[in-house]
């Protein structure tokens, strides 16, 4: 396993949903929220497994998929690559590091439509691929 930066508090996911899908709420970088009570890195608490989506991506989004324009809504997933988490710690989670790029679903619950003539026509792709990065500021401490 590569080493790698440690994801902290306050370091950030970058989701893109392959296009045309626009998820509004996934446009900018979300910050993490690093759940470690006893692992610091510069006094911020470290993200552990299960830290790597934060609290307002895991509620249900608007989205819309030209041109599927009335927004629909649909949930995040997050799937981390093992380059993404150290070897298991002391308290059984697992550290996330930036590692690479990692894979992202979103999944529709209520498709987007298409407004037509006869009646709105659904979006027929239930699932909208994507891939997610995390963005950190720790450039000095590593997990290896």
């Amino acid at each position: 396993m590569p080493d790698d930066f440690i994801i902290v508090t306050g370091d950030m996911i970058q989701v893109t949903i392959a296009p045309p899908t626009i998820v509004p709420q996934l446009m900018a970088p979300v910050p993490l929220v690093g759940s470690s009570q006893s692992v610091l890195v510069g006094g911020k608490p470290v993200c552990l497994e299960g830290d790597e989506l934060p609290p307002t991506l895991m509620a249900p989004m608007p989205y819309t998929a030209p041109p599927f324009v009335i927004p629909g809504i649909g949930t995040l997933q997050v799937t981390l690559m093992p380059n993404n988490k150290t070897v298991q710690t002391k308290n059984g989670k697992k550290i996330l590091i930036k590692g690479a790029t990692f894979i992202a679903k979103f999944n529709v619950q209520t498709p987007a439509q298409q407004p037509t003539p006869i009646g709105p026509v659904p979006d027929p792709v239930a699932v909208k691929p994507g891939q997610a990065q995390f963005i950190t500021t720790n450039t000095q401490t590593m997990a290896g």
